[in-house]
């Protein structure tokens, strides 16, 4: 099985999957573009690496029984597309502690709020195989057993039932 764990930047992908208790592999997509070097170039305005996101499908091909984790884990085949939501009011706050640029910062809260990830999971995936999970509220351990729950087969899926259209 191979499952996506895909979000905003600031939903909770990394921490959350770093407490998930299933037996599968988990990867965290951006360390792997990063130390395998499965970048395109630079995004100055963006101060971020531009994932090459051919050389990342390459390099997940051939591996199964796997949680891939990754604001861009949507863009790559999976059985199964966990998209972890917070409201963008708690990403502001995230990636502000993060120290991310103000420009950064308000192109995710907005993208959060326009359902960007969201919409672009169900394209590729289908609502039969989206998962979507509100953190805003929840724990990391929460988060972590929501998305244990999608890979045993307990949860059903969905896909938008989560508005933070308010935001705009």
């Amino acid at each position: 099985m191979r499952v996506a764990v895909t979000g905003t930047p600031g939903t909770g992908k990394t921490t959350a999957t770093e407490s998930l208790s299933t037996g599968l592999d988990v990867v965290h997509l951006n360390d792997v573009i990063k130390s395998e070097g499965l970048t395109t170039g630079r995004d100055d305005d963006r101060d971020t690496l531009v994932a090459n996101v051919d050389a990342v499908a390459e390099w997940l091909d051939g591996r199964d029984d796997v949680v891939f984790e990754s604001h861009l884990a949507h863009l790559f085949d999976a059985d199964r597309v966990v998209v972890l939501r917070a409201h963008p009011e708690t990403i502001e706050e995230r990636l502000a502690e993060r120290g991310e640029p103000d420009g950064s910062v308000a192109e995710n809260a907005e993208s959060e709020a326009l359902d960007l990830i969201l919409s672009e999971a169900v394209d590729r995936h289908g609502e039969a195989s989206v998962y979507e999970i509100d953190a805003t509220d929840k724990t990391p351990a929460a988060v972590a057993e929501a998305i244990d729950a999608v890979i045993r087969g307990e949860r059903d899926p969905s896909a938008g039932d989560v508005s933070f259209v308010d935001y705009l």
